[in-house]
């Protein structure tokens, strides 16, 4: 029906501005020399979209692989992590943090915001992050919220991989006192740039994650593109969804 916020369309240093709106005096053109970065969303009748990936259309730099791996890899991390029933966000905003405070990275925004249904894009009470938010009632099914660690290097690029997630029941071998088990499903199917990964960096079941992710997507997307015949992006689909 509508975009869901202005797009925040960042190339170069204009991604190190966390909520950068493109205009006229600071427009860049997207090059292969730079990382750019895109976080988009939408309205539907069934739901509002929030979305951001991080890419280099060159060759990235040995930091800029390292600060978008660790990036990932608190996305990954903090995506599949299980807690308890109604526990604090703010308990859980370390996860997504601790590979990037491992070599003294972080970054300014929150972690995780609520989502609405066709409704605001950014809502409470709810949410993941530093900031303290004492009207949070705990996290609990079916809530949706954004994962979304990053980092920023003042005026030259910035680093964002931003899924929806929807909170489920978990699998645990004990049961948190009889409170229930929740964790992450991850709703936004779109792919994660593997070029900008250093591989020795990720774990044996951050590997795992990453290619259970893009198989899925590729279950999910590749029979809507086909239908479609839209044979240029499918192909594009196939080429970014490969194992690492």
């Amino acid at each position: 029906m509508g975009l869901s916020f202005t797009t925040i369309s960042a190339s170069g240093p204009n991604g190190s501005v966390i909520h950068y709106h493109p205009k006229k005096e600071t427009n860049r053109r997207i090059n292969d020399k730079e990382i750019y970065l895109c976080d988009s969303g939408a309205q539907y009748l069934d739901g509002t979209t929030d979305v951001t990936r991080t890419l280099h259309f060159g060759e990235p730099t040995e930091f800029q692989k390292e600060a978008y791996t660790r990036v990932l890899k608190g996305q990954l991390s903090f995506g599949s992590t299980v807690f308890p029933a109604k526990v604090k966000g703010q308990v859980l905003d370390t996860v997504a943090r601790k590979a990037l405070w491992d070599v003294g990275l972080d970054y300014g925004h929150g972690t995780g915001h609520g989502v609405g249904h066709f409704l605001n894009v950014h809502e409470g009470p709810m949410g993941v992050g530093i900031r303290l938010m004492p009207d949070d009632p705990g996290l609990q099914a079916n809530m949706f919220i954004s994962n979304e660690p990053g980092f920023y290097q003042d005026g030259e690029f910035g680093i964002r991989v931003e899924d929806i997630v929807q909170i489920v029941p978990g699998q645990v071998a004990h049961n948190f006192s009889n409170r229930g088990a929740l964790t992450f499903k991850t709703i936004t199917m779109c792919p994660k740039q593997t070029k900008m990964i250093k591989k020795e960096l990720l774990s044996d079941a951050e590997v795992r994650l990453l290619n259970s992710y893009h198989q899925q997507v590729w279950d999910t997307l590749s029979p809507i593109l086909s239908r479609e015949g839209d044979e240029f992006t499918l192909s594009w689909l196939k080429k970014e969804v490969q194992p690492i």
